[in-house]
């Protein structure tokens, strides 16, 4: 845990895969009967989940391949081939449309979704028992959204012990889908202008309840502002985020300083190049 402008980073850029999403696909793999996790796993991402899925399948000695946008950041793509497993891109209409027809019925290996999955979810609840136990006068969480599965793992792990600790949900307004869907009650489609890829994830109408059930608050962070916060992050505490990583960061200016507070540094596999032209 990183102290830095009255707030506490936790840093899950710094798991094996470079994000949280390792804890969720573990959980998800150990939990396949044996005859299933023989059969090699699957997934669909923009990138973290892929190395996730990848690193689980390679530590578990199964095979692994991996649906992710055409336009994935290259180090993304790279960390999916470092561990081993094979990825498959698609155009982004055409990837939303294999999710939403289940494509994956069609293919041997057994499907983990990437949030939408109770034991990937329970998974990422982890980080909300560990921050229980490191800040014990916790009151108030801020984490990155992009599909959903982050923040009600660790909401629900909160919760569970201490309800009244608020948990804030952050998006990009270059990918406000979660603030538009509920404004509008229910299903948008938004093209994503954000440079946290990781979160422009699609509706999905289980999440979309569940995050109705589990986000105290909802906040917009400014593109310009992400744009600024990436440098300010590696500058003032070393850290090195990608652009849904730094969203919590960056966010807290939005709030109100003295509530004990811990925001989510969720990812850190950040294309070099974007990473260069935001330092300069």
């Amino acid at each position: 845990m990183v102290p830095i402008e009255g707030a506490l980073l936790k840093l899950e850029c710094l798991q094996p895969t470079g994000s949280f999403k390792v804890r969720g696909f573990f959980a998800a793999a150990l939990a396949l009967p044996p005859e299933r996790l023989r059969r090699g796993l699957l997934t669909v991402s923009a990138g973290n989940a892929a190395q996730a899925c990848a690193y689980a399948a390679m530590k578990l000695g199964v095979s692994c391949r991996v649906v992710m946008f055409d336009t994935a950041p290259e180090t993304k793509v790279a960390g999916v081939k470092r561990w081993g497993a094979t990825p498959i891109p698609m155009p982004r209409d055409q990837l939303f449309s294999w999710i939403a027809n289940q494509g994956w019925n069609d293919d041997p290996e057994s499907f983990i979704h990437p949030f939408a999955d109770d034991e990937v979810m329970a998974g990422h609840g982890g980080i909300g028992l560990e921050l229980l136990d490191d800040v014990p006068d916790l009151e108030r969480v801020v984490v990155p959204v992009g599909g959903g599965g982050l923040v009600t793992g660790i909401a629900s792990a909160i919760k569970g012990m201490r309800p009244e600790v608020e948990i804030v949900g952050v998006q990009s307004d270059g990918y406000a889908l979660w603030d538009r869907a509920f404004a509008a009650g229910g299903s948008v489609s938004i093209q994503p202008a954000t440079i946290a890829d990781g979160t422009t994830a699609p509706f999905d109408q289980r999440m979309y309840d569940l995050l109705g059930e589990c986000v105290d608050r909802w906040l917009l962070v400014p593109e310009p502002r992400l744009k600024a916060a990436v440098p300010q992050l590696a500058s003032a505490a070393k850290v090195v985020a990608e652009g849904a990583g730094a969203l919590a960061y960056a966010a807290l200016e939005q709030l109100t300083p003295g509530p004990t507070t811990v925001a989510i540094v969720s990812g850190g596999n950040i294309d070099t190049t974007l990473l260069a032209s935001l330092i300069s």
